[in-house]
Parts: structure tokens; C-alpha cells; sequence
């Protein structure tokens, strides 16, 4: 037996013969690629009986049930606590996995039985919590060789657990072999499709820099796939990146694979990719990571391209890349002197999709070690579910029965406070955001499912919290899970924060710490919305709705004390509020939250100049270093084209930098000019939006759907999810009619006064409504002399 460290990568199970094995996948320290395999491991759940009932002749009872399939080998009486009440309960266990749901049906139906529970945790999944090990992560673990020789098993060395396995907290980075890979389909007739397009080229990038592409040979894609196949293969990386590669490409691989006769055997036990949970594509051995899904979660980038978010984190500036409109690209690949630049278009999307790995992979690796969710799925799964693995992990520690997955219908709840703007132009506006006001409400007022008391429940009103408003009561004592579980994660990212100023902000340490903060800052801040989320284990409305409530009463008195120290407010919503700048009262305001309401506020931004409409949520503000800060607006919408976004971002950069509305008048008077004259691009009039269920099942006929049956006439594939540009061309009847594909048309078919009438200028009316300009105005031949923004200024 030898002791072993490694760094956990991936984790799955086989049935070998009659018994489950679970695999463990990892790079050693001397950088070798391992499989721990411990055999040892048997599935359970847990049996809630009913009070009163004989629990002798339920356990005979469930013994009854045992197949030779899979044997229950033992029925036992267990304590543990169930919404922080003790329970005793019987722990079943059993020897085939797949057979606990079979089991779960029919002792529920039992009527001895109140519940089953932890029947629907996954079985590698729940080795992981038992064992409490961390994916991406550290770990050291006693095992004994295995002398396998399996041609199909691409790794240096494979063990069997033998004694510990832990983790063992190293603060260093593995040596990742990392590729990303993009593909492109050679698709005259829209939408590709598998079973008709070949993939003309598949372009890959390495940890070394290094960039391949594979072409086909003239429209014959098989050799493609098969070299592609071999160099992962022989690359063997533990990490393949791509960008809505969970999708399109791998599914679009498999399937063409089948066609041509490829088995696209990448794994790492030589198997194909497979679909998972979340809707990931799970590929043995290796971590398959969709970088889209972490690309989603960044709000400031409103429609999420590869070139778009690239372009947004300084990975590859547009201006710098190369181009090509995707309905042009049979063109480009057809004509052997355009195929340079395709080739150059398929490297700068592969390039870009390695950029934004090197960007993402840092926050996904500390977000799955702490989580507990493999690297490959923690950035498909919701925040509700990571949320919820991280809790299931920690009621396991605590000996707290994890509750079972329940269908609920969407219940609403009264939300934060979020106050009328005064509306107009103000100059010099502070935004204050509480730190962790929600989490630190949940703790302050012990809120957990495990502390709620019903209304029917008689209790000392000394021994409860009771929420404003709603009158919902929370135990004082004992701690309950989810105020242990917050302490616990604010705790722990102070001593991350602590930690990291021991090194140097270049160093590696340091940045795997920080990456680290941030993860645990993210996990905590969703607590409280994942007790409102229908979809949750530990689902309590009641406990939602009293963070809101307390949340409002904490604005409310905050807003009082700035009133009283002369701070004027413009603004207030859920946890920020906005206040004329005056430094010296802004500090008084900060010491007082603090020392009267035991809360934490601070300076998030300071705004040179903000814009309110009337309505809430709707705001655009200039930042000092420049940047235009927009919320609310259609700009941030993905439903406009790319022209009445421009023009609104215009229109409101002029108002606030220049503070000239004859300027933007003038500028939009322009845009209408240059519209009438074709000089704007189409692929700035393309508006795009989402099939959201099958064409058949539409009972109106929308633009975009009609524009998605002219792909389908084309011999275009259109699914569920596919987003669908269109224009709207010159003609009579409905709009619908006149909806095309953007790449069925050309520039003098557009229809000009529907993108003048119907997306310039009620784009930029939006904001200069405000300021006393109609629709005429815009159209006007002359501009008439407007009156200055100060009368709008906030003094």
C-alpha cells in the first residue's frame, strides 16, 4: 500500500459484475494521469416511519422486498435530525444503484411509511459527500497499484483504495493539459444540419499555444472526424473547452459521426460523450466544460456571442478579428481564394474560445472545489443547484437528513423595496449597497426552514423573531442550518481575504485565493434566493418572504437616517440606495447603518451624471472613467436590432457627456439619413429572438416564426432554442409577411420606414421624451432650438 496525493478531476461508476465500482480521475503531483478505484462503496437512503408504527415488522417488511438483482443487505435504525428535530430513522442499504429507485416506490407506498429520503442523490455524487472529498482540489489517498492493461484505458496508473481518502488543502495550481476546439458546418441551406452538412473544419487550440486545423476534403468530412478523434486522443487534455459546445458541436459531432461511420472515442475509457445532467455533455476522465454557461452570468454583455463576450473581456477585440457572416460561409469555403479567410475566422473563434477559458477556469475550479460539483458540471448547473450541493454537503456534517425533490407550483412573495426615482438629470450621485445584506439578515434573524414556527404553533414571544409586515416567526435558538451555514461561508472567505495578503498580488496563490473569495461571496449572496426557488430541497416561502420584509425595514430606517443628516435620496432599490454625493455626510450616513442598524453599507459607484425615467429599474448613468452604465433600457434587451440599440446608447452618451440634446437630435436625424440612403449594414438590422417551442404549436404567427418556416421551406433545421435573425422587408400585408431570414435578403429589399418608425426613433424617444422631443421632432428637417438639460439637473 503507498500513499498517493492527487487533484481530483473527475468522478463516475461502472457496475463491474454484480458490484459498483467507483472511478476516481486525477493528475498526480509528479504530473501523472490517474484512476483511483474504490470498490467498496454501497448505495442507501433512509426509511422516515410513522409515529406509532411497529418498527420490527417494517424493517421485516422492507427485507421482504430484496431482489437477487440487487440484495438489501441491511435495514438499521439510525438518529439523525430532520429540520433540526431529532428523528430516528431506518437506513436501507442496497448493492446496485439503479436499483434504489425501484426500492424507493415501493416501500413508499408502505402505509407505515411517512417518508423516503436521499433516494435521489446520484451515486458518485453521494460517495462525494460521504467522503466529503472536493472536486478540483487536493487530495491524498492510501491505494495499491493495479497491474490493468486495457488498451482502452488512457491513463499512467490506476489504483485501488485501499484505506483514507481526503483532501488536503494545497494552495497550487495542477499542470492542466488544456485544448479548445470549435467547429464549422458547411450549410448552403441554413440552420446545419448533421444528417446533410459536413464539418468542413475543426480548429483546435493548446496549452502550448499551439493551433490545428482539421479541413475536409472538399465536402467529405470523415477523415475530419477521424484525425480529430486521434489528436485528442494522443493530446489526451484533461480539460476540453468550447463555446455552446454542450449545444451544438458535440451533439452535431456524435451525430455526424453516425453518419459518416466515425465513433467520436475521446474519453478517456474511449467512449463517446455523453448527455448528462444539466444538459452538459459528460466525456470520461476528462472535464468538459461549455464556456457559454459561465458567459451567460455576465450581465453587462447583453447579447452573448463569442466575439461579443471575447470582445468584452479584452480576450480579442472585434475590430481585431476576422468576420464572416454565417449564411456567407459556403460561399467562402466553395471559393478556394475566400478559404483563407475562413480558415482565419475558424482560428480567431478557437483562439478567443481558449482566451475566454483562461478567463473562466480559475472562478469554475474554486466555485466546483467548493460546491462540490465536478468541474464539468458546476457551470451548467443553476445557482439553485450549486447552492443546493453545497447545503446537502454541509447537512451531512451537521447529521441533518437531507429532504427529497418536490414539484411545486411558482408561488409569488412580495419582493424589495424599490422606490419611485426622481425622475430627470442629476449630477454628482453616490450608489450605496449594503455588504451582504440578505445573508447577513438570515443571520441576525436566525431565518432557516429548521427556526420557522406556523402560525398554529403557541410559542413565547421572547423566543421568536418576528418579520415586519408579514408577522412570520423564527426561533432565537438554536442556530438554525442556514445561519450556521452563512457564519460558516463569511467566516471562511475572511480567512481566504486574510490569507491573501500574505503573497504577492501576481502570484499564483494569490490568485487562486481571490478566485476563491469570490466563489464563496457568490455561493452566499444566493442563499436567500434559493429558499424561495420552488425547485428547492429546502424550499420555505415563509423564510423568503421575511428576509424581504426585514430587507424593506433596513432601506426604510437607512433612508430615514440619511433624511436626517440632509442627504437627498433619488433613488432606493433592494439593497443600494442613491444619494446626492456629499462626502462628509455620506461617511456619517456609512458609521451610523452601522452602529444603529448593525448593518455594513459602502460606496459601490459614484456616477458624474444619472438619468431617471419615472418608472423603476430604469436608469442610465456616466461613470468618471467614461463607460455609459445603462439599466432597464432596450438597449440591454435582445429583441431590438443591433441599430436601435446603437442609437439609444448614442442618444444617451451625447445626453450625459455633452448634455446637449440638439447634438442627439441631430445625431439620430443622421441615422434616419443614412437609412434612407442603405449606407447602414443589414447585419445591424437582423433582429434576433428564440423559438420557443415547436413551429406547429405557435397559434400566432410572429415575425420571427415566420421567418423560421421560410429556413424550414429552405431545408433549414429549426428546434426548440433556435435563435432566429430576421429582417423586415419592403411589401404589403402583415408584418409576419414580410419577416425574412437575414440571409435570404439584401440591402434594397429592406423596408427603411419600419426600422425608422419602428426601431430608431421609438429607441431614442425613450430617453428624449423626457427632455420635451416628440417623434416629429426627430423627423423634423430643422432643429429647433431645445432648452439646456440644467432645468433636469437634480440641482
Amino acid at each position: 500500500m503507498v500513499t498517493i496525493r492527487f487533484w481530483f478531476l473527475d468522478i463516475n461508476y461502472q457496475v463491474v459484475g454484480r458490484e459498483p465500482h467507483i472511478m476516481i480521475w486525477g493528475i498526480s503531483e509528479n504530473n501523472e494521469r490517474i484512476m483511483i478505484i474504490d470498490k467498496t462503496f454501497r448505495p442507501y437512503f433512509y426509511v422516515l416511519p410513522r409515529e406509532g408504527v411497529n418498527v420490527n415488522r417494517l424493517i421485516a417488511k422492507i427485507k421482504m422486498l430484496s431482489s437477487a438483482r440487487s440484495p438489501i443487505t441491511a435495514v438499521e435504525m439510525v438518529e439523525k435530525k430532520y429540520f433540526g428535530k431529532p428523528v430516528k430513522v431506518l437506513k436501507v442499504k442496497t448493492v446496485i444503484p439503479d436499483q434504489v429507485p425501484k426500492y424507493r416506490e415501493e416501500i413508499r407506498k408502505m402505509p407505515e411509511v411517512k417518508e423516503v429520503l436521499e433516494a435521489d442523490i446520484r451515486f458518485s455524487m453521494r460517495y462525494l459527500i460521504d467522503h466529503q472529498l472536493h472536486p478540483s482540489a487536493w487530495h491524498e489517498a492510501e491505494v495499491e497499484e493495479l497491474l490493468l492493461k486495457r488498451p482502452n484505458l488512457k491513463v499512467d496508473r490506476v489504483y485501488e483504495l485501499k484505506g483514507y481518502i481526503k483532501p488536503i488543502g494545497l494552495v497550487k495550481e495542477p499542470n492542466l493539459r488544456k485544448i479548445a476546439f470549435d467547429i464549422e458546418c458547411y450549410n448552403p441551406h441554413g440552420a446545419p444540419s448533421p444528417e446533410r452538412d459536413p464539418v468542413i473544419i475543426i480548429s483546435v487550440y493548446n496549452d502550448k499555444g499551439e493551433l490545428i486545423q482539421f479541413t475536409a476534403t472538399d465536402k467529405n468530412d470523415k477523415t475530419v472526424l477521424m484525425k480529430f478523434v486521434k489528436y485528442v486522443q494522443e493530446y489526451d487534455p484533461d480539460i476540453i473547452m468550447g463555446y455552446n459546445n454542450n449545444r451544438f458541436d458535440w451533439p452535431y459531432l456524435i451525430n455526424r459521426g453516425k453518419r459518416v461511420g466515425v465513433k467520436i472515442a475521446i474519453s478517456r475509457f474511449s467512449g463517446e460523450p455523453n448527455p448528462s445532467v444539466y444538459g452538459h455533455i459528460s466525456v470520461m476522465g476528462r472535464a468538459n466544460i461549455d464556456l457559454y454557461d459561465f458567459a451567460e452570468e455576465i450581465t453587462e454583455v447583453k447579447v452573448k456571442t463569442l466575439e461579443n463576450v471575447a470582445d468584452y473581456l479584452g480576450v480579442m477585440p472585434k475590430e481585431k478579428r476576422t468576420m464572416i457572416n454565417w449564411w456567407e460561409m459556403p460561399k467562402y469555403w466553395d471559393e478556394l481564394e475566400k478559404r483563407k479567410v475562413f480558415l482565419k475566422y475558424a482560428a480567431d473563434d478557437v483562439v478567443s474560445t481558449y482566451g475566454l477559458g483562461e478567463k473562466f477556469l480559475p472562478f469554475a475550479i474554486q466555485l466546483s472545489s467548493i460546491t462540490g460539483l465536478p468541474l464539468d458540471q458546476v457551470g451548467a448547473a443553476s445557482v439553485g443547484f450549486r447552492v443546493e450541493w453545497f447545503l446537502m454537503r454541509e447537512a451531512y456534517r451537521a447529521n441533518e437528513l437531507i429532504p427529497s425533490k418536490v414539484e411545486r407550483p411558482y408561488e409569488p412573495y412580495k419582493g424589495a423595496i424599490v422606490l419611485e426615482p426622481k425622475k430627470g438629470v442629476h449630477d454628482n450621485i453616490a450608489v450605496l449597497d449594503f455588504s451582504a445584506m440578505y445573508p447577513n439578515i438570515m443571520i441576525k434573524y436566525n431565518i432557516s426552514p429548521d427556526t420557522y414556527v406556523p402560525h398554529t404553533e403557541e410559542v413565547d414571544p421572547e423566543e421568536v423573531w418576528v418579520a415586519p409586515e408579514i408577522g412570520h416567526r423564527f426561533r432565537k435558538e438554536p442556530p438554525g442550518f442556514f445561519k450556521k451555514v452563512l457564519e460558516m461561508l463569511l467566516s471562511l472567505r475572511r480567512k481566504v481575504r486574510e490569507e491573501m495578503k500574505k503573497y504577492p498580488t501576481d502570484s499564483v496563490e494569490y490568485r487562486i485565493l481571490n478566485e476563491r473569495q469570490k466563489a464563496l461571496k457568490i455561493l452566499a449572496n444566493a442563499m436567500y434566493g434559493y429558499q424561495g426557488w420552488v425547485g428547492a430541497r429546502w424550499y420555505c416561502k415563509q423564510a423568503a418572504e421575511a428576509i424581504t420584509a426585514w430587507g424593506r425595514q433596513t432601506i426604510r430606517k437607512a433612508m430615514n437616517i440619511a433624511k436626517e443628516l440632509g442627504l437627498e435620496i433619488i433613488y432606493g432599490d433592494t439593497d443600494s440606495i442613491f444619494v446626492k454625493y456629499d462626502k462628509e455626510k455620506v461617511e456619517k450616513l456609512i458609521e451610523r447603518i452601522k452602529n444603529e442598524l448593525g448593518f455594513e453599507i459602502k460606496i459601490d459607484k459614484v456616477y458624474k451624471r444619472v438619468f431617471f425615467t419615472e418608472a423603476k429599474k430604469r436608469y442610465v448613468g456616466l461613470l468618471p472613467d467614461g463607460r455609459i452604465d445603462i439599466v432597464g433600457f432596450e438597449a440591454i434587451r435582445g429583441d431590438w436590432s443591433e441599430l436601435a440599440k446603437e442609437v439609444q446608447e448614442a442618444v444617451m452618451e451625447i445626453i450625459l457627456k455633452e448634455g446637449s440634446t440638439d447634438k442627439a437630435v441631430e445625431y439620430v436625424r443622421k441615422i434616419i439619413g443614412d437609412l434612407r440612403e442603405k449606407k447602414i449594414p443589414i447585419s445591424k438590422l437582423v433582429i434576433w429572438k428564440t423559438i420557443s417551442k415547436r413551429l406547429d404549436e405557435y397559434a400566432v404567427e410572429a415575425p420571427h416564426v415566420a421567418a423560421a418556416r421560410k429556413i424550414v421551406e429552405r431545408g433549414g433545421k429549426v428546434t426548440v432554442g433556435s435563435k432566429i435573425g430576421y429582417v423586415i422587408v419592403k411589401g404589403t400585408g402583415r408584418l409576419s409577411d414580410r419577416a425574412l431570414p437575414y440571409f435570404m435578403t439584401k440591402i434594397d429589399d429592406i423596408d427603411v420606414n419600419y426600422y425608422i418608425d419602428r426601431q430608431v426613433i421609438p429607441a431614442a424617444v425613450r430617453v428624449l421624451e423626457y427632455f420635451g422631443i416628440s417623434e416629429k421632432e426627430l423627423k423634423a428637417v430643422t432643429v429647433k432650438a431645445q432648452k439646456t438639460l440644467f432645468e433636469f439637473f437634480g440641482g
